[in-house]
């Protein structure tokens, strides 16, 4: 301000003393530098401005400085460190290495033997693991024959119960058929899936003779009758005699021929007056051999009607067919 006070002052004391074209051009300068004054406090203030913003980016950067010495500090501890454990990799590799290749020279002689030892246990492995094969192939037939074997059983078990049910049904009806003869020497008897008609010779024979009596040709008959229906049986006749030997000149001669004569004339009524197959049906003679009681002959003395279940089938069975 005490800048244009002057000049306005210097001004008016021109303008006394300075023509007036020089007086404008003086007004005229001044105006142009008070524009000018003012464009300079304007941008001065600006500048200002920015110097405190660049001031305030200074103190920022100062800031940053600090922070990046600290953190390059720490990255250089850092990558001190990492190049240390490098290095000592690197030293360890060079010995691992080194060591490696002393280990190969030496093992190389190992391994060949290693080969050959791995290539004998392959080989015996290999024949192991044939072998193997064979067995499995052998338990896989065994184990099909087994199943089939336990079929077979199964069946054969149903038709022995199926047999044995009708041989207990049979001897119920033959003991019924004969059951006017049992105080006579007459037993029915089931043992071992068979059935035994036991007639003592007194029931059928006058001592010594082949020709059967009535009532023992009656109990042949009734017994036929029974069994006229069965045709799934095997039925054997046997004779027996006691042990007192036989004087006679003509025929039978002798104990067992007599015992032969004896069942074939038991067969003969039981065919003659019955439908029964004579295929199912065998005379025996077994003389003095085969005694029930060693101290009574008259129990020895008698004619077995064996009675048995045709076992073809079952003996089909077995065999696979």
């Amino acid at each position: 301000m005490k800048k244009q006070l002057s000049i306005i002052a210097l001004t008016c004391a021109l303008a006394a003393c300075v023509p007036a074209k020089k007086y404008n051009e003086l007004l005229e300068r001044e105006k142009v530098c008070s524009e000018e004054l003012n464009k300079y406090k304007i941008s001065s203030i600006e500048n200002e401005g920015k110097v405190k913003d660049l001031q305030v980016m200074a103190d920022q950067f100062r800031k940053d400085i600090i922070s990046l010495k600290k953190d390059t500090l720490e990255l250089g501890s850092n990558l001190r460190f990492l190049q240390a454990q490098y290095d000592l990799m690197v030293a360890q590799n060079e010995a691992y290495e080194q060591k490696l290749d002393q280990m190969r020279m030496k093992g190389q002689k190992e391994s060949a033997n290693y080969q050959a030892d791995i290539d004998s246990k392959n080989l015996e492995l290999q024949r192991k693991e044939d072998a193997l094969k064979t067995l499995e192939s052998e338990l896989i037939a065994k184990e099909k024959l087994l199943i089939e074997r336990e079929e077979r059983v199964t069946e054969l078990e149903e038709m022995i119960k199926r047999k044995d049910d009708a041989m207990k049904q049979l001897k119920t009806r033959v003991s019924a058929a004969l059951k006017g003869f049992e105080n006579k020497g007459l037993t029915v008897v089931e043992k071992n899936g068979k059935i035994y008609v036991s007639l003592e010779a007194k029931l059928l024979f006058a001592s010594g003779s082949t020709t059967v009596e009535p009532d023992g040709k009656k109990a042949l008959i009734d017994l036929a009758k029974v069994l006229e229906t069965e045709k799934d049986l095997e039925i054997i006749v046997e004779g027996h005699t006691d042990t007192d030997k036989l004087a006679a000149t003509a025929h039978p001669k002798n104990n067992w021929e007599l015992s032969v004569l004896r069942s074939t004339a038991v067969v003969e009524i039981m065919i003659g007056n019955s439908k029964m197959n004579p295929m199912q049906l065998m005379a025996a003679g077994r003389g003095e051999y085969h005694p029930v009681d060693a101290k009574d002959k008259a129990k020895n003395r008698r004619i077995e009607v064996i009675i048995s279940p045709n076992l073809n089938e079952l003996y089909q069975i077995l065999d696979g067919k």
